[in-house]
């Protein structure tokens, strides 16, 4: 199923005018929350929010198994400051400029956000942010950006140039006041009933922690290890939290 929406307005990343006349195309959008999240996909033009981030005509998408700096956030790099946030923005729009972009759903976040992998006609966004050096791999959702992340960071690229908060650890020190975390309808997300947790257990990677109702894994808790806890918290295998 189709809607199609004419749109005419500005890139508030880049001030330059966007989708004059365009013709949005949201693929399944009326189906979004009745399928499966294997099965939902949405597409279309696609304008950048921020580094990890798209806006498909006010359908919000956070891209998968990526983190990027935060707008606000600056990076070091030769003894100097640079707005790695923006410039993360700035690559992420130039990705999505002019093409369609197709979206398939992992999961919903907190605030509701679509969590999906999305390309660009053939580059995968997320891969494309990671491989610039401009985001960092979240090895706890999924591994397939971790080989991406490596050879960024063996070559200096973006971030790795210099040092960086990583974007986790600036959101928690830097809060947004007065945000609330809305509630998730039961057809926005799949629900997880947790199953009775193990009393010893060993899990290759939270998938099938996930899948066996353990997670989230705490430190100490069976099944818990440190390689699955991305950013050292103490919390393995949590879920997406919305900014």
């Amino acid at each position: 199923m189709r809607a199609g929406m004419e749109m005419d307005g500005k890139d508030l990343l880049t001030g330059s005018r966007y989708g004059q006349r365009m013709r949005l195309t949201i693929t399944a959008a009326f189906l979004l929350f009745s399928l499966p999240a294997s099965a939902q996909q949405v597409s279309g033009p696609a304008r950048a929010a921020d580094g990890d981030s798209l806006d498909l005509s006010g359908i919000s998408v956070r891209l998968f198994g990526v983190d990027a700096p935060e707008l606000a956030q600056n990076c070091e790099r030769g003894g100097a400051s640079w707005p790695c946030g923006k410039q993360a923005a700035s690559k992420l729009a130039t990705l999505v400029a002019g093409t369609s972009v197709v979206c398939e759903q992992k999961d919903v976040d907190d605030y509701g956000r679509i969590v999906a992998t999305c390309r660009a006609g053939s580059v995968d966004l997320g891969g494309a942010i990671v491989d610039a050096g401009l985001a960092v791999a979240l090895p706890h959702f999924s591994d397939r950006y971790v080989a991406t992340e490596a050879r960024a960071r063996a070559a200096g690229l973006g971030v790795w140039a210099g040092t960086f908060q990583i974007p986790a650890d600036y959101r928690a020190a830097h809060p947004r006041p007065g945000r609330r975390t809305p509630g998730l309808s039961r057809d926005a997300a799949p629900v997880r009933v947790p199953g009775p947790r193990p009393t010893g257990a060993y899990f290759r990677n939270c998938k099938e922690a996930w899948a066996a109702g353990a997670a989230p894994l705490r430190r100490g808790h069976p099944g818990y290890r440190p390689e699955m806890d991305g950013d050292g918290d103490g919390i393995a295998c949590e879920p997406y939290r919305g900014r």
